[in-house]
């Protein structure tokens, strides 16, 4: 008998192991595809391959919930909803657009979500979030230096936290993410811009908080 049980928890194993070798391969496999084409792959052949879609966003999103939220417990949270959300419509995403753009998406809408609750329990103003609509008088300026963007960067994260929301994100988005205005539009549906206009103003403000705190900001 205990030889019996020995035999099928071996059997087990080996099963187990062969699966997990089968996956290593099927992931192995597509490392390469675009997020687009992943994606046709995940709904036409294997839906596991979502690991993939989660391996290559999950630094990305939470980083840009942590500071769109300033909760960086909860963000993680949120980024679980985010990637079920994501892995339940994947049906509706048209792969003839940026999937980055459409993921990005969802978890602005679940981190507005997030901060609407905290706003009905804590009272914090966020009129206008996510329904901006400025005058456009900003204009899209060239890459910067990769040694002054990477500074930027370091001082942005500093001073983010008292900025207003609906500037913060798309600072968020364009430094700490690297994201051109077209996607910034695509993914808070606003126009692009209406996207310059809110970097240019929240790099103001960004720069005087900076000035506060005993620094300066060079944007």
């Amino acid at each position: 008998m205990l030889e019996l049980i020995r035999l099928q928890d071996q059997e087990l194993v080996r099963r187990k192991l062969n699966k997990r070798e089968d996956s290593i391969r099927r992931l192995s496999t597509v490392k390469n595809l675009s997020d687009e084409k992943l994606v046709e792959k995940i709904r036409s052949e294997d839906s596991e391959l979502f690991a993939e879609i989660i391996e290559r966003y999950q630094q990305k999103l939470y980083r840009y919930l942590r500071y769109l939220t300033n909760r960086p417990s909860e963000a993680e949270d949120i980024l679980q909803d985010v990637f079920i959300k994501a892995y339940r419509n994947l049906l509706d995403f048209n792969t003839k657009k940026k999937f980055s753009a459409w993921i990005y998406r969802i978890a602005h809408n679940e981190g507005v979500n997030f901060i609407k609750r905290l706003n009905r329990r804590k009272e914090i103003s966020l009129q206008g979030l996510g329904k901006v609509d400025f005058p456009a008088n900003g204009k899209n300026n060239s890459l910067l230096d990769g040694q002054v963007r990477k500074e930027i960067k370091e001082k942005v994260k500093e001073c983010l936290d008292e900025l207003e929301t609906k500037y913060r994100e798309p600072l968020i988005l364009y430094y700490l993410e690297d994201k051109q205005y077209r996607e910034i539009s695509d993914i808070l549906r606003i126009s692009t811009n209406t996207v310059g206009t809110l970097i240019f103003r929240g790099k103001r403000i960004l720069k005087v908080i900076c000035q506060k705190k005993g620094g300066d900001l060079m944007l």
